[in-house]
């Protein structure tokens, strides 16, 4: 498949619409909102070219594909260079994971701030202490309520259009009771949405629903706490987004781990043609021609008149 050639991001006008009023405007719209986790510009490319209409970028995925375990340990500067990249090669409004704002409230407010700049649409700060761990992971630690829900105003008071989402791990730990106090409490701080981390039932989903008057996003990774189920259901339950974080890139890894060990053993590609992507299909994907054709305009536009 070839994706349509699109103005080259050199050229391309600035959205009409900033990110977080397009994923503000879509959050009233009825269905719910598919977020497929994207860990680069090229895997976010091939996202919006099967109709996504918006991305995740999960610090799981962005710490794999660095080598590197969901410890708290990606630098902000790390994370908004790679939320800038997949923004501006997909003119999507972007979902981004913020780990726990990377600090405490000056910090949150500086990453509200730079993801705006980056071009993201909303942000997720959750309620681990550092190190934070994977939400499906046991013996994670929690900040008190009333601390997180500080960070929170400090993120809302630093944004001009990210829309804050709350994000809590306290079911695992303190009971889905304290999950919603802890929800509420960061609505009424400033919080846009809500995301209850892994909640392991439907029952749970259901009731967190019930008592919770926000925007809500679920999480369906795999190999987790919440049962598998399908974006459908989750709109039936009530939420409003959807995420799968690591998603694209276990395909990818586990795709490039047979391809390598087959070219170790076999020293030769074939087998593997048929699932890679043409010279011209990539090309089409990234709008190398659209790129090459600015190019030549620009430089037959220069010459002097009469050369």
């Amino acid at each position: 498949m070839t994706t349509p050639s699109s103005e080259p991001w050199l050229t391309r006008d600035a959205p009409e619409t900033l990110p977080g009023l397009r994923l503000a405007e879509r959050w009233q719209k009825p269905g719910i909102l598919r977020l497929p986790g994207a860990h680069d510009a090229l895997s976010g490319l091939l996202a919006k070219e099967a109709g996504f209409e918006a991305l995740y970028v999960s610090g799981a995925a962005l710490t794999a594909s660095r080598g590197l375990p969901d410890l708290g340990i990606l630098t902000q500067e790390e994370l908004c260079g790679a939320v800038r990249s997949i923004a501006r090669a997909t003119g999507l409004p972007l979902v981004v994971d913020g780990d726990t704002g990377y600090g405490e409230a000056l910090n949150a407010m500086r990453l509200v701030r730079e993801l705006e700049e980056a071009g993201a649409g909303a942000v997720h700060i959750e309620d681990q202490v550092l190190p934070k761990k994977c939400g499906h992971l046991s013996d994670k630690r929690l900040v008190p309520a009333r601390d997180m829900a500080a960070k929170v105003a400090a993120a809302r008071r630093a944004r001009r259009h990210l829309r804050i989402i709350a994000r809590t791990d306290a079911a695992a730990s303190e009971g889905i009771d304290a999950a919603i106090d802890r929800a509420r409490l960061y609505l009424a701080a400033g919080a846009d949405a809500v995301f209850p981390e892994a909640l392991a039932s439907h029952d749970d989903l259901r009731r967190f629903r019930d008592a919770i008057e926000a925007p809500l996003l679920a999480n369906m990774t795999e190999f987790g706490r919440t049962p598998p189920t399908t974006a459908a259901a989750f709109e039936a339950l009530g939420y409003a987004m959807v995420i799968w974080p690591v998603s694209a890139l276990r395909v990818a890894a586990g795709a490039m781990r047979r391809f390598y060990a087959d070219l170790e053993s076999k020293g030769s590609v074939e087998g593997h043609i048929d699932a890679m992507l043409t010279r011209r299909d990539l090309y089409g994907l990234i709008g190398y021609h659209d790129y090459e054709a600015l190019d030549a305009s620009l430089l037959k536009s220069a010459l002097p008149a009469g050369e």
